[in-house]
């Protein structure tokens, strides 16, 4: 993928600083969401049908307008239920949290938790539907639950003879990089629903669609697979080598420590590296994902370590902030400096190389949920790797060898692919 000079700087300011991205200058870009299409047609999709809706914050229309109140103002749809994944449809629950069904105080409507008792819609949630519109933003990472929520609901929705409508939305990160490991199926989890790389270069309605037509994908029974009807509304105007800077939308924060595209960028390059060790990756700071610390070691040492692995595109600076409840902070920032060259995953997996040197035994033979840890990487050949060789593990072959892999998945992923890199489509 070549980088134009504008882009990289635009990378620079919105990937590696900004705590809110404001909207690109880009005039050319003019990118109808999923919701925008399915407005302009008239709502044709689910006319006349009894919808429930799947959504969150981020679920919103070009211009900000929830998604929500662009179907309960269609005259000719009638929208009879929310459901929520996690973190709730007002995204203001906690991470692993258990969110409980309610009733919405601003609609009315009920709202059916999809990240509580329950993690895939029962016969009672969908009675009565006629189509589940699902409206979710994802950042393009693997182990982001939001889709597994939606393979789940899918899978319930096909059980029970209810359409499911997916309403597309961009990749944050783009349609053509494709990183780190691949899903072990073993380890496949709510945070590993799909057999993809860690970061996998699809939109949400292109993993939806992979699923509808690949045996194994889903955990239903293939004829029930094959019976259950999947309408796509794909967005106008995307373009698979488009980075969410290039799209013209305002981020609106898809978790709460997701706040902006700083943190969606590092939650693929740190997140994993964080899971076990002294790590931390600036969770309670203005920079989540992004600004690393490690127990007993000062930034200057963590930024001296950091460097030595020699990841191409991304630099290192230390950096002064305040916690969120004013203590002071001080930690390594990771930027990216050539975002054509950075494998996002790699330097997690340094992280935990390093964490192994400077801590005694090792933390990842000790850890006291593995179970999570590799349902998160996703590979047993990686989880043998650091417990048996430890600060002396193979980074660099393993991070090439998933190169390899990654792009065989994306050449056979292509023929699920809605949309391409032409100016023209």
């Amino acid at each position: 993928m070549k980088i134009r000079k504008p882009l990289i700087k635009s990378l620079t300011v919105c990937f590696a600083a900004a705590l809110f991205c404001l909207p690109s200058t880009n005039a050319a870009a003019r990118i109808l969401l999923g919701i925008d299409v399915l407005e302009q047609s008239g709502f044709r999709a689910v006319a006349g049908k009894r919808v429930g809706l799947l959504t969150h914050p981020a679920g919103v229309n070009r211009d900000g307008v929830s998604s929500i109140d662009v179907l309960r103002r269609a005259h000719n749809v009638q929208l009879v239920a929310l459901f929520g994944p996690e973190h709730g449809i007002y995204g203001n629950e906690k991470a692993n949290v258990p969110v409980d069904d309610k009733i919405d105080p601003r609609t009315g409507l009920p709202v059916y938790s999809l990240y509580g008792k329950y993690r895939k819609p029962n016969a009672k949630m969908l009675r009565g539907l006629d189509a589940l519109v699902i409206d979710l933003q994802d950042v393009g990472v693997r182990s982001y639950t939001y889709v597994s929520c939606m393979r789940y609901a899918m899978e319930a929705c096909f059980e029970q003879g209810v359409e499911v409508v997916i309403l597309d939305r961009p990749n944050p990160l783009g349609g053509l990089k494709v990183d780190g490991p691949p899903l072990d199926r073993e380890w496949r989890s709510y945070v590993g629903a799909f057999h993809v790389p860690y970061v996998h270069g699809l939109t949400i309605a292109e993993l939806a669609r992979i699923a509808k037509h690949t045996p194994g994908w889903m955990e239903v029974p293939n004829e029930v697979r094959q019976r259950g009807k999947l309408t796509v509304i794909p967005m106008r105007g995307w373009r698979r080598d488009m980075l969410w800077t290039d799209t013209g939308l305002r981020w609106v924060p898809t978790s709460p420590y997701i706040p902006d595209l700083s943190a969606v960028l590092g939650y693929a390059m740190t997140g994993l590296g964080a899971q076990v060790g002294g790590f931390s990756h600036g969770i309670g700071t203005p920079y989540p994902f992004r600004l690393l610390r490690h127990k007993g070691k000062s930034p200057a040492e963590v930024q001296r370590a950091l460097q030595a692995c020699r990841i191409p595109g991304l630099s290192y600076r230390i950096l002064q902030t305040r916690s969120a409840a004013g203590a002071p902070v001080e930690g390594v920032y990771v930027s990216v400096s050539d975002w054509a060259a950075v494998r996002p995953t790699e330097l997690s997996f340094h992280m935990m190389r390093i964490t192994e040197a400077w801590t005694p035994g090792n933390p990842f033979t000790e850890a006291k949920n593995p179970g999570l840890f590799n349902k998160h990487v996703g590979s047993t050949a990686w989880w043998d790797e650091i417990n048996q060789r430890g600060s002396q593990a193979r980074v660099g072959q393993f991070v090439e060898g998933w190169a390899k892999n990654a792009q065989r998945f994306q050449q056979k992923a292509k023929r699920f692919w809605i949309y391409t890199t032409s100016k023209n489509f």
